[in-house]
Parts: C-alpha cells; structure tokens; sequence
C-alpha cells in the first residue's frame, strides 16, 4: 500500500484543517470554509506536476473512467476497444457508458498493442481505453499513430502509472483525457479519489459537469447554478482531497525510492537465466510500482510463483488467475451478470464475450508474475529479499 506507506503528519494537518476551520463539500458554502479548498488545490498542483491544462477530481478511478467518456462523447453503441488484462472496472465503465467494450491483443508492454487496436477496428469504433498496467506504458507513439489514421479517442487508464511519463510527457496526459485512481492502494491516496485530466477545454467543461449532476459552477450561489448537461454524482469531498494533496506533493519522492528499489532487485535477477522482463518502451518514465518478469513456460511460472511465496517474498502476482485483472476470470462479464438489463443488451449484434479469443495475450500473461515495489523497504529488507528469491529459483 504505497500511499499510507508514507502517511504521516502532513496528511493529518491537511485533514484536521478541514476539519477545524474549512467545510467537506467541494463546492461553495464560502462563508463557511475560511476560504480552505482542498480540492482547488489538489487539482492546480496536479495540472503543474503533469504539466496539463485541466485536471478534476472525483470519486474514485472508476468515476474518473466513467466521467471521462462521457465527456469525451463516448456513448450509447460506440465500440471501445479494451485490454483483457487490466482491472476489471475498466471493462465495466464502458459498459456503464452504454458502450460496447471490444477485446484486442497485448504484447510484452502489458498493454494494448498497437497491432492489437488495427485488428478489431470497425466502422462502430469510437475510442480505446489505453491501460497503462502495472506502472509502465504502451508503445505510445504506434498507437497515437494508429488512432490518428482512424480517428480515435485516446482515454489514457493512468490509475495505476501516476508518475510515470513517456519522452517527458505525463501517463494520462498524452491522448485526449487521461484518469487516475488514488484509493488505498494507489501509488499515492485519497483514501478513495480519482482525476481526470486532459488539455482539451470542451472535455474538461463536460467532466466537471458531468461529476456534478450537470451543475455548470458559473456564480458562487449553487441553487442559482444552469444545468446545461444531464449528469451523475462523482463528486469528491475535501477530505479526501485534503488527504491527496498531502500525498501528491510526496510523489516525486515516492517515484524515486520505487525506482531505487526495484533498479537493485532487477539487477539481482537480471543474472537468472530464465528470467527476461516486461518491455517498457521509456525505461525513464518507468513509475516502477511493480517488477514484472517472464518465465519460459506456464509451468514454470506455476512452480515460481508458489516457491517465491514459500520462501517469504511476499506481493508476487499471477495475474492469469487473477479474480480482478484478466479476462478468462471475468465469468460476470462473459455472461453479461447485472441486476438490471444493460444497455449493451439493446444491441441484437453485440459481441458473445464467452467466445472472446486473446492467444496471443494468454501466451503472455500465463508466464507474468509482477512483484510489487515496496517504499517501506530498509536496505538490509532489500538485500534480504533478493537472497529469498535466489532460493525460489534455486
């Protein structure tokens, strides 16, 4: 859990701020707040960190997802193309959109590729939700590509990359919106948060809104307040917020003790025959929450993965079997499992997601494991932990 990891006496200020002298709604109430808005803040030192025009809070990532396709006029029929590995909320906000989420291959990266996108574009194809999984980034440029000649929406899922970047340019910033998730176990908390973030003022207008039940925050009386759009309530409290901009103005030094970390666990298991590594298209922007590795067989990766837990290294993922984060688990999603009908089943044509067929990312995931970059880590833990793994693969 990184972001408590570092939680401590600035994030307590924050809060008890809030708490003795502002108010929790974000919005208004300016007589009661002694002019304290967390939220305000939070969201102006992240647009100044990713180096963007936009960035607003909401909820949760999943919020931030659903937010930013709507105000990216992602909507009722439109074809969104997803990666099968991912967390399922993912998966689950386009169809929550009234979208139709379309699976494409990964490659190495762990996210979408660009090869992937080309083979299942159609006429209905509207977007494609670009995951950056496990902290790293797609081949950016061959997808901006491919998007460009089709013309595209990027949303960038950066729930889990926030500090990372490719070629200097912020994960979430590089497409047309971009989202991240603070909950507990996010490189960096709320507690439970989102953002979206983006350089287009249209999308920025409409996330805001949409967050907000369609308020357009014009004046400083909310009951006097249009409602140009219709909309939800994603809307994040000061709370929260108070306890991510404590957090956020941590991440740099967050960033760099993950990278620490990991650069010396790598090294040590670079010498492993059998071991290769994910590919990260920048290895500088590299937000290095996670260590991911390859193993030759399915096997093998079986056998690894039990004896690392045996011998105290803790954190490993198999991500294949993964209840939250690989399709073959999704059975809700194969069959379509809600409590009420979902739009997707208006569509006489729709995809039979039991049937869907991803070899090429089965090949892949079936020899993943992720390791998980801890900041608690003291140098003697790190040492220790790579003395554990040479007994795994011993």
């Amino acid at each position: 859990m990184p972001g408590f990891e570092l939680f401590g006496p600035e994030e307590k200020q924050e809060v008890a701020d809030v708490m003795e002298n502002g108010f929790t709604f974000r919005y208004n109430f300016d007589h009661m707040r002694n002019d304290r808005w967390k939220t305000r803040e939070m969201e102006a030192l992240l647009c100044e960190k990713m180096n963007a025009k936009h960035a607003h809070l909401v909820s949760s990532g999943t919020a931030a997802l659903q937010t930013a396709m709507a105000a990216a006029g992602i909507g009722a029929g439109d074809e969104v193309i997803v990666p099968p590995f991912t967390f399922v909320a993912s998966v689950e906000a386009v169809f929550m959109a009234g979208a139709v989420p379309i699976f494409a291959e990964i490659d190495e990266t762990l996210c979408l590729s660009p090869e992937g996108i080309e083979a299942v574009i159609t006429p209905k194809t509207k977007a494609i939700n670009l995951v950056h999984m496990c902290g790293s980034m797609a081949k950016m440029d061959e997808i901006k590509a491919v998007c460009a000649k089709h013309n595209l929406v990027i949303l960038e899922d950066a729930c889990q990359a926030i500090g990372g970047s490719y070629k200097g340019q912020a994960l979430g910033t590089i497409g047309d919106v971009g989202c991240y998730s603070f909950d507990s176990v996010k490189t960096i908390t709320c507690g439970e948060g989102g953002a979206v973030i983006t350089n287009n003022e249209t999308i920025y207008n409409h996330a805001h809104m949409f967050s907000d039940h369609g308020h357009d925050h014009v004046g400083n009386d909310r009951g006097a307040e249009g409602h140009p759009i219709m909309g939800l309530n994603f809307r994040i409290s000061e709370m929260n917020s108070a306890m991510g901009l404590a957090q956020l103005r941590k991440l740099d030094k967050i960033i760099d003790i993950q990278r620490t970390n990991k650069k010396v666990i790598k090294d040590a298991m670079a010498e492993i025959p059998e071991v290769t590594f994910r590919e990260i298209p920048d290895p500088a922007g590299d937000s290095a929450g996670f260590l991911t590795f390859f193993m030759p067989t399915e096997a093998r990766t079986i056998e690894i993965n039990k004896k690392l837990a045996e011998n105290g290294v803790d954190g490993c993922f198999y991500w294949y079997i993964n209840n939250w984060h690989y399709l073959n688990q999704w059975k809700h999603i194969q069959e379509l499992k809600s409590p009420a009908a979902l739009p997707i089943t208006l569509i006489e044509d729709r995809p039979d997601y039991t049937q869907v067929s991803v070899p090429k990312s089965d090949a892949i995931m079936s020899r993943t494991i992720s390791m998980l970059i801890k900041l608690s880590w003291t140098e003697e833990e790190v040492n220790q932990r790579i003395e554990n793994i040479k007994r795994a693969f011993a």
